[in-house]
């Protein structure tokens, strides 16, 4: 990874922030985006000499020209993280449109919209690994998460179609599906609920945003050069021994 080009989207906190510090300790030049967050985006670059774009994933036209920035000054793209996510829980019954819209907008779409510049970027240099942050909510049935569901899901198919697709220009596509993190996220589970979820995980504990990014890294590097159109869970057991 040393030298090599990475970007990473909602990279200012939680996974995405692990995501940045691991690639920007291994010696990537390392881009990372953030929405809201401007304090931990340049504290963040700060720490670890990343470059911090402020851009609205839901804003295809605001990713073509973050990419094309990122290309004009570094003048490849090795690396693609897709890693920015919301969430708008609610019961589908009652959820409105707009929640729906919005979660879709921002992980699937924005996702799409970045791999689709990215990639036209990879095909020069005929190389590069685009790396989709999925959820084990694409996996199991989580009530109150159809749209967060639906959005991750349709990424770890949309990792498939795009190994499919690039894989004859040497470019890698794969999907992670992180579970239970201690990010702020899970840091908003009622203690009661969460301590119920820590007994249905093998491992008893959550998982830690470093060891997401560990598997990240491996995807991104060339330990992994012959993996594409696969997805990885990194869920402490929850689904493999439930």
């Amino acid at each position: 990874m040393k030298d090599k080009i990475a970007i990473v989207t909602g990279g200012s906190r939680g996974i995405g922030a692990a995501i940045v510090k691991r690639f920007a300790a291994a010696g990537a030049k390392v881009y990372f985006t953030y929405a809201n967050s401007e304090s931990a985006a340049a504290e963040l670059a700060a720490e670890t000499g990343a470059s911090a774009l402020r851009c609205r994933q839901g804003d295809p036209v605001a990713i073509a020209e973050a990419v094309d920035k990122i290309y004009s000054e570094s003048g490849a793209i090795d690396v693609l993280v897709n890693n920015a996510g919301i969430t708008r829980d609610g019961f589908m019954m009652t959820m409105p449109q707009s929640s729906w819209r919005e979660v879709l907008d921002t992980n699937l779409d924005g996702a799409f919209a970045w791999t689709k510049c990215a990639a036209k970027k990879m095909y020069a240099k005929k190389s590069g690994s685009i790396i989709f942050v999925s959820s084990v909510s694409a996996l199991v049935g989580v009530a109150g998460q159809a749209n967060y569901a639906a959005s991750k899901g349709a990424l770890c198919a949309l990792a498939r179609a795009c190994a499919a697709e690039l894989g004859a220009k040497g470019i890698r596509a794969n999907a992670i599906c992180p579970g239970f993190i201690e990010t702020d996220m899970t840091a908003k589970i009622p203690r009661d609920i969460a301590a119920r979820q820590r007994e249905r995980i093998a491992l008893k504990r959550f998982g830690r945003p470093e060891e997401v990014a560990e598997a990240a890294f491996f995807l991104a590097s060339g330990a992994s050069s012959y993996i594409t159109g696969q997805t990885l869970t990194i869920d402490g057991g929850l689904t493999g021994c439930a």
